[in-house]
């Protein structure tokens, strides 16, 4: 299976596009770089373990990949404290990570 076709792909690709289109103009680039590159970090890992041989592999970047949810989560949360991310927006990403991170671990389980 090519990693394009996977919908837990797909769907933290858009999240990971509508976290930079939604930051573009946010000025504390300490805090934007963090939170894009950790929602980037899930597409990525997914792709990146997908092109892998060994099971071993496969299962190594899908967990990665759900670190980053929960890193994502976790700066979504202090987003909107801080009032850098709208509360509608933020609690929309909060959700797609919990259902990303659902997504991986089924995956994972799959890949036993």
């Amino acid at each position: 299976m090519k990693f394009e076709d996977m919908d837990v792909w797909k769907k933290s690709s858009r999240l990971s596009v509508n976290i930079y289109k939604e930051l573009m103009k946010l000025t504390d680039y300490g805090f934007k770089d963090q939170i894009t590159r950790a929602g980037l970090s899930i597409p990525s890992n997914i792709a990146e373990g997908f092109d892998r041989y060994s099971v071993k592999d496969k299962r190594n970047f899908l967990t990665y990949a759900r670190g980053s949810c929960a890193e994502l989560r976790t700066q979504t949360y202090i987003g909107i404290e801080v009032g850098y991310i709208s509360k509608k927006s933020g609690l929309m990403w909060i959700n797609e990570t919990k259902e990303i991170s659902a997504m991986l671990t089924s995956l994972m389980n799959k890949l036993k």
